[in-house]
């Protein structure tokens, strides 16, 4: 079998002319072994008609091999001259012709390194484009970053708002005003909160008396 691996003669016929070759090879041989296993029933079955004859049916299959190797070898050379001549005059394609759907290439010839500049670029354009990708990324999840801020800053604010609405409604309107008022009553909280304390204890040590 041929080792060039004719890949133009694949694109063309959409098989590889080995793989032909190859096929052709495995049915021809296939064809020789039925066809010697139908001689040798044959004789086979002519042996039954004499039943004196000297000739035992091991005999016979040891003959058949021996045959069958013989055409093997004869057929191995002369289907070596059939291929090589099948690959160079009918499943190949000439040099000076070009495919169909490789006429651009001939309308837009290029040369290897132009072609190696091209892939450069392509790879350069990629890599640039993973980049700005990645940075588009990194802005968005900064901008949903900023509207979170914003949003507890917007809370802060309205807090500020309502705890400035509360001031006035007690009659505080400056900050440092407002702010003294809630830490006064914030201590007057603390104070209840311990009488509440102090009172639950008393009780809990009646109840157990």
């Amino acid at each position: 079998m041929s080792v060039n691996p004719m890949a133009y003669e694949a694109q063309f016929f959409g098989f590889t002319p080995q793989t032909c070759m190859l096929r052709v090879y495995i049915a021809f041989q296939d064809y020789l072994f039925e066809m010697m296993l139908v001689v040798e029933s044959v004789i086979l079955k002519k042996l039954d008609g004499f039943p004196n004859a000297k000739i035992s049916p091991f005999q016979i299959r040891e003959s058949t091999e021996k045959f069958l190797l013989f055409m093997k070898e004869r057929f191995d050379q002369l289907f070596s001259k059939m291929e090589e001549v099948l690959l160079q005059l009918v499943l190949n394609i000439p040099k000076n012709v070009l495919l169909p759907e490789d006429k651009v290439h001939e309308q837009y010839p290029y040369t290897k390194e132009q072609f190696q500049a091209l892939q450069d670029e392509i790879s350069e354009l990629q890599q640039q484009y993973r980049a700005e990708a990645s940075a588009g990324q990194a802005l968005l999840a900064e901008l949903e970053e900023q509207k979170t801020v914003q949003a507890e800053l917007e809370k802060i604010l309205q807090w500020f708002d309502g705890l400035e609405n509360i001031c006035r409604a007690h009659g505080t309107s400056n900050f440092q005003e407002s702010f003294a008022f809630l830490t006064q009553n914030s201590k007057k909280l603390q104070g209840v909160l311990k009488d509440v304390e102090k009172k639950s204890k008393k009780l809990q040590k009646s109840g157990q008396l």
